[in-house]
């Protein structure tokens, strides 16, 4: 199982480093397009998904509710949907023909095979890795506390900034990190929702598969910086797991 993990990894990174011409491919302008377009779509994701999935992990955690446990299921469904059948739900719901297309198309926007839809089918698929965290997150925090940020005459945007978010802000960093990752390395969904664009929806996982008959090389070293990425969100939510374990985080979350 070790070397079912481990070799084919290092093989394709070996390839990429052995590989001639490879140079030239690591600063091709496609692949140049690829990397900034999916730097840009993931920046703006993890910022929608931190503004619009905060708020609701907090209601998930702090409140009861009719359906809670159904709608929990449904939060977490795009972990588990294949990538294609969430792309072809998107397409569903925003497209042409869709739920909400002719709203859309009425207002004159267009989200199908646009850079929206990128950074749409993102947010769909990444979303949540980062909510079921947070919604964690503040479930491990007493109640206590934010009791007695009231009586000291906290409101309740006051206690959430100065005692909640403080005391849970690492859990968050790594669903966050873990929605980033995910939303780089996003496929399916994208392929089938935005398309493969060059330069106006080809994200980095695009490229590699439009590469690979075109310019091995370049889908070669797009792969290898994709691991590269990966591999640096695991270290960084390895570092704060264990940062999080600390019997000084611990100290201070109970004074």
């Amino acid at each position: 199982m070790l070397a079912l993990l481990v070799v084919p990894v290092a093989a394709l990174v070996l390839r990429a480093l052995s590989g001639r011409g490879s140079l030239p491919a690591l600063f091709s302008q496609p692949l140049a397009d690829a990397v900034l377009l999916s730097l840009i779509t993931t920046s703006l994701s993890a910022l929608l998904i931190v503004a619009l999935g905060m708020p609701l992990a907090y209601v998930f955690a702090r409140y009861h509710f009719p359906l809670k446990r159904l709608l929990n299921v449904l939060i977490e469904m795009p972990v588990v949907m294949p990538p294609v059948v969430a792309g072809l739900a998107l397409l569903m719901t925003f497209g042409r023909r869709g739920v909400l297309g002719g709203v859309l198309a009425g207002a004159g926007v267009s989200l199908p095979f646009s850079a929206a839809a990128v950074v749409i089918a993102q947010v769909f698929v990444a979303s949540p890795f980062f909510i079921r965290a947070a919604q964690v997150e503040f479930q491990s925090i007493p109640r206590e506390l934010e009791e007695a940020a009231s009586i000291d005459g906290a409101t309740g945007v006051q206690t959430f900034l100065h005692v909640i978010l403080p005391l849970s802000a690492r859990g968050l960093l790594v669903g966050l990190v873990l929605s980033w990752a995910r939303a780089l390395g996003e496929f399916g969904a994208t392929i089938l929702f935005a398309g493969n664009l060059q330069g106006r929806t080809q994200t980095m996982p695009l490229f590699v598969y439009g590469a690979m008959e075109r310019d091995l090389n370049a889908a070669l070293w797009a792969s290898v910086m994709l691991i590269g990425v990966a591999v640096m969100a695991l270290g960084v939510m390895r570092w704060l797991s264990r940062s999080l374990e600390e019997p000084e985080g611990s100290t201070s979350r109970g004074s």
